[in-house]
């Protein structure tokens, strides 16, 4: 098969380079194998998967409390690995309730998820929440990685306008924010992942992959002497803008230092064909971005990613379990035992990649470990039943070696999500003394 491609203005051809840049921090970086056995140990990760438009409550929540608990029908995926996470029950969050802005729960409360703000009703520019916890981590572990953090999903963007009763899909869209005004776009195509982690060769090998980059560096010198020419003859506002280009710019300078900053032995990389594009079902599609995630937390590119399995308001049909039903209208279930029943195998279809996600990484090792033992996985939604809107019990579980596996934990009445999301942070070396509505820390579920 021919492929063609239009020639590429310079701005795009750079922004390129900037994937083709974006390789592994090697572990030929460390001098010796006990300092990279050192290292390795010494590395924490945090996953948080999303499911959207709720949950039926009655399947998600085992009925008691503690080891004993028999497990319910959406979590049934999840057998296999009890003993890796636990389910909690009790956690709110109550800033994604209406507070005097009327209807748009599904735009107030993924916008709010990480965040624990109430955002700003708004289909403008104007957009308003706060910085997420998946970016307060990734600005600390950032720092050791070449890619902050890795944000994906399933379904595409929505571009313009409102996704919900007069809120911006900018909120729909992702569940990262740079800071209050600033949403992280989320990718959905797996070659972009791919393109991005290991730039546009098929080769996962080390070797090559620095090779590449050092070829791009001498691209860097233009740019830099090229944008200095320019700067003279530019107004202010121009400056502005290409100031935080070259920012950009140094940013990929950084990541070839980093590659560039010792030894010979590299992590080795399992074989993974170059993707041709987004599959055909949905189970492939998710299994394959999904195993990208891990991909490159093995290579250590990155330590920190946020998965949605769907978007808030998705109309997705699930025809292959037998769900041709649109999935945002059958939540609105109004206790109907028939949509009931196919809500529930949606739910059970999500979270069946939930197990995907814990079954890789504990098969994945490190050393002599898992990149489960270092990872805090937070996986759920933020709405419970859907039919009501709800906020409140959130639908979740917590997976990972720093959690106490194989229980049903309940929070105290009315404690808000944002604790359970301080003390996870906390667990993972991130101290921040607020998040949201948090008013304290909620450690139950932590070993």
């Amino acid at each position: 098969m021919i492929i063609t491609r239009k020639p590429l203005a310079r701005r795009t051809m750079l922004r390129g380079m900037g994937t083709l840049l974006s390789l592994p921090l090697l572990e030929a970086m460390i001098p010796s194998a006990k300092a990279a056995e050192q290292a390795a140990r010494a590395r924490k990760r945090l996953e948080v998967i999303y499911m959207p438009n709720g949950m039926d409550m009655d399947n998600f929540f085992p009925k008691e409390l503690g080891a004993d608990y028999i497990m319910p029908a959406t979590l049934k995926p999840l057998e296999p690995y009890r003993a890796h996470f636990a389910v909690v029950s009790g956690l709110d969050h109550a800033q994604a309730e209406a507070l005097g802005d009327g209807a748009g729960d599904h735009g107030r409360c993924c916008g709010s998820y990480l965040t624990g703000v109430h955002v700003k009703k708004t289909e403008g520019a104007d957009l308003k929440s706060g910085v997420s916890m998946d970016q307060l981590v990734a600005k600390q572990f950032g720092e050791a990685t070449q890619i902050p953090s890795l944000e994906l999903g399933l379904d595409p963007p929505s571009l313009v306008g409102s996704c919900d009763s007069g809120y911006s899909c900018a909120y729909t869209n992702t569940l990262s924010w740079a800071d209050a005004s600033t949403p992280l776009p989320v990718t959905t195509n797996p070659r972009d992942v791919f393109e991005r982690l290991f730039g546009d060769s098929d080769s996962l090998d080390p070797k090559g992959r620095l090779a590449q980059m050092r070829r791009q560096a001498s691209i860097l010198d233009f740019v830099a002497a090229d944008a200095k020419r320019l700067q003279g003859d530019m107004g202010a506002d121009d400056r502005k803008k290409l100031d935080e280009y070259m920012s950009s710019v140094r940013d990929i300078e950084k990541r070839i230092q980093k590659a560039e900053a010792g030894g010979a032995e590299a992590v080795a990389l399992p074989n993974f064909a170059h993707p041709a594009g987004i599959p055909d079902t949905f189970e492939e599609h998710a299994k394959m971005m999904i195993d990208l995630q891990v991909l490159a937390m093995q290579a250590d590119l990155t330590r920190v990613g946020t998965f949605m399995v769907g978007r808030e308001v998705s109309g997705r049909s699930y025809p292959e379990i037998e769900v041709p039903d649109a999935h945002h209208p059958l939540s609105h279930h109004g206790n109907d035992p028939e949509k009931l029943a196919k809500l529930t195998k949606i739910n059970t279809l999500h979270m069946t990649q939930v197990a995907y996600f814990i079954k890789r990484m504990t098969e994945t090792k490190e050393g002599d470990a898992t990149l489960m033992d270092s990872t805090m996985l937070l996986a759920g939604a933020s709405l419970a039943d859907p039919n009501r809107h709800e906020h409140r019990n959130l639908p979740t579980i917590v997976a990972g070696g720093m959690i106490k596996g194989g229980t049903h934990i309940q929070a105290e009445k009315g404690t808000p999500m944002t604790n359970a999301m301080l003390a996870m942070m906390e667990k993972l070396g991130v101290h921040e003394e607020t998040l949201g509505d948090s008013n304290g820390r909620y450690t139950g579920f932590l070993a």
